[in-house]
């Protein structure tokens, strides 16, 4: 029976002991079932494997079906942010720790993976959020975030003071070493540490979650994806805003950051019976000494 999947791209984090190995390995397997395997090109430069074809991000997206994301969750958003507006899918095989987003086990990945190659899976679709620096009226940067916005106070001690807006009214200044935005799949994430809910990957939401604020009634809230959060810096030192970790540093005062549901969305595939509330299960530790 040949593979749903002609043409796989495999993405692996390189940095990680024995990551040549794994992808040879996969690479030998996914060949057995019947796919044209081409390496992501930095995977490819990292590893020094050159025996399959090399493209780069936008030819995986043009070119290939699947994509198999061989490392951890940080390896998977950055692969996910830039694939998302090609369509293709995607499934994770994790190296080390169990993760929320690539949770297949590399010991059982030819166990887990055979099936799912011919079809029998279970799609998990996730909205992406598209974000701004706006600045007298002008974009000055802007970025995809697959888990979270972050507006940060400085290194120097002392609070940011931010003005919220949702859909262009006046929700409340709130001051605070931050504020996070996270999507159900970042609701996992930094908002979690920050006293934020877990949202079920189903669920059309946001968090918006500050981070230590001043005034303890200034609480964790969960806002619909469909509308617009605006974030404009009124007070603070050296404020800085990161989206996935990808960090805008100078801002100034008067800035707004700009939040909006993106027009794409990442696909990822999971085996049949596959449960999101396994994954907070195994991930968060629940049932620990339960009989």
């Amino acid at each position: 029976m040949s593979s749903k999947f002609r043409h796989v791209a495999l993405i692996g984090k390189y940095q990680a002991q024995g990551s040549r190995s794994a992808l040879e390995d996969i690479a030998r397997f996914l060949i057995e079932q019947g796919c044209d395997i081409a390496l992501e090109k930095d995977t490819a430069q990292n590893t020094g494997i050159t025996a399959h074809s090399i493209l780069d991000v936008a030819q995986i997206g043009k070119q290939c079906d699947l994509g198999l994301v061989v490392g951890g969750d940080g390896t998977m958003l950055g692969i996910g942010r830039q694939l998302a507006q090609f369509g293709v899918p995607l499934v994770g095989i994790n190296q080390g720790r169990l993760g929320f987003i690539t949770d297949i086990a590399f010991d059982d990945y030819q166990t887990t993976l055979t099936p799912m190659l011919h079809g029998n899976y279970q799609e998990d679709p996730r909205w992406m959020m598209q974000a701004e620096v706006v600045r007298g009226g002008q974009s000055v940067f802007h970025a995809t975030a697959m888990n979270d916005v972050v507006v940060n106070r400085g290194a120097s001690a002392g609070m940011v003071e931010l003005r919220v807006e949702i859909d262009g009214r006046f929700v409340a200044n709130q001051r605070a070493d931050g504020l996070i935005i996270a999507s159900p799949t970042g609701s996992t994430a930094y908002a979690l540490s920050a006293g934020g809910p877990l949202i079920h990957p189903s669920i059309g939401g946001w968090v918006l979650a500050p981070i230590a604020p001043h005034t303890l009634s200034n609480r964790p809230i969960v806002l619909s994806d469909k509308g617009e959060i605006a974030i404009e810096i009124v007070a603070g030192r050296d404020p800085s805003v990161n989206f996935d970790m990808q960090t805008f540093a100078s801002l100034r005062h008067g800035d707004r950051i700009i939040v909006r549901r993106s027009a794409h969305q990442v696909r990822f595939l999971h085996p049949v019976g596959w449960s999101y509330f396994d994954t907070l299960r195994k991930k968060l530790h629940w049932n620990e000494g339960v009989a």
